[in-house]
């Protein structure tokens, strides 16, 4: 769910909500009371980040990749660490 902002034209107090995408917006605002709390527009609260997030990981045949024709470079993922002590793994 996200979480939405918003401010009161009243007295300017602001407000975050955790809402439903089809919620509908508060209009009473929590400090004065007053129907004034208007929906605040904001930038989203996360990124995509990692291996797999290509804007062309969903694209077939010939659909261009929207930035440019480059293809991406792919993200190298580090080695997983060995839980083995440094004298090797002896099994029991």
């Amino acid at each position: 769910m996200p979480i939405y902002e918003y401010q009161c034209q009243s007295c300017g107090h602001e407000h975050e909500a955790l809402q439903k995408l089809g919620a509908d917006p508060i209009l009473i605002c929590p400090a004065c009371t007053k129907p004034e709390l208007m929906k605040k527009i904001s930038a989203a609260g996360f990124r995509l980040k990692g291996s797999g997030w290509y804007e062309t990981d969903f694209k077939s045949g010939a659909k261009k990749n929207v930035a440019g024709e480059a293809s991406p470079t792919p993200v190298s993922t580090a080695p997983k660490a060995s839980s083995c002590p440094a004298d090797g793994c002896k099994s029991s």
